[in-house]
């Protein structure tokens, strides 16, 4: 079940720190999630804390630094230190790191408290950094151009070559200027049926971008163990003997795991390596076992 009370996300967020405790390895993202549900149990200072101890790190320990400190810079805003989270984004914009996250949380963060203008710029500034001419628009940038294209209406600005490739871009039923639309908010609360169903239409395809964001098709993945880690697996828990047997035969199945799968049709196909304490770690997270068959199933 989901966290949905702040008393949820204090627990979440517990058992995601003892995780990360555990894994070091994977103490980033993990931290993270952490801090995420903290925000969201309204509990903002402790969140910032979580995001200064991964700041603290080492540098080369760190993969996503100019991301925290976005993450911070949004949270600090949010209960009320506004000036120190402004500082953090204008360091943001002056490091231009070649990752679109930041810039996106940095931006959403200025739209969020009505810093419209700021907020088209920092997207812009993005864009220009990250958007090369002629080339095919990664996924995580196509969500600069949409922010973008929702801030120019908001600001009643006309069309420009980004706002046309993000319309193009788009995949919801209904089109970005309408979704973007700042009349929208009037029909909310309007008393006309045909306008708030329309509006229901609206907010419907909207939830479906979000829903199809979420779900795109990541790469299937069918866990592959080199003789090393297999070795240390079997040893550490012989219970999984059954299963994998030898090195040969898990290659054997594994080999055809793949054939089955394209036989199936299933795109994005691949492998991933597994080590014992990121098994570890995937199975605390699944709150199980690792000699239960979940963790092992292909993702």
């Amino acid at each position: 079940m989901r966290p949905d009370t702040p008393a949820d996300h204090t627990t979440e967020a517990e058992r995601l720190l003892r995780t990360a405790a555990q894994y070091p390895e994977d103490q980033e993202p993990l931290v993270l999630q952490a801090a995420a549900h903290l925000e969201l149990a309204g509990d903002r200072a402790r969140a910032s804390t979580l995001y200064d101890d991964l700041l603290a790190a080492p540098e080369s320990t760190v993969d996503n630094p100019h991301l925290i400190k976005a993450l911070k810079a949004a949270n600090l805003w949010e209960y009320g230190h506004e000036a120190e989270a402004r500082a953090i984004i204008e360091g943001i914009r002056a490091a231009g790191p070649l990752d679109a996250a930041p810039w996106q949380v940095a931006a959403e963060t200025l739209e969020a408290h009505d810093e419209l203008e700021s907020a088209h710029d920092f997207f812009s500034t993005a864009l220009t950094l990250l958007l090369a001419p002629g080339e095919e628009v990664p996924y995580a940038t196509q969500s600069l151009l949409t922010g973008r294209h929702r801030v120019r209406r908001l600001l009643a600005l006309p069309h420009d070559t980004w706002d046309e490739l993000a319309g193009a871009l788009n995949t919801a039923p209904v089109p970005l200027d309408e979704l973007h639309d700042p009349k929208r908010l009037w029909s909310l609360g309007s008393s006309d049926p045909a306008e708030l169903k329309a509006e229901i239409t609206r907010l419907r395809a909207e939830l479906g971008t979000y829903r199809t964001a979420l779900s795109r098709p990541f790469p299937v993945a069918v866990l592959h163990w080199p003789e090393q880690e297999l070795r240390e697996l079997l040893t550490t828990y012989p219970e999984l003997t059954e299963e994998y047997v030898d090195r040969a035969t898990h290659l054997s199945r594994l080999e055809a795991s793949l054939r089955d799968l394209h036989a199936a049709g299933t795109p994005n196909l691949g492998i991933v390596t597994g080590t014992v304490p990121s098994y570890e770690a995937f199975a605390a997270s699944e709150a199980t076992s690792p000699t239960t068959p979940a963790p092992r199933k292909p993702e």
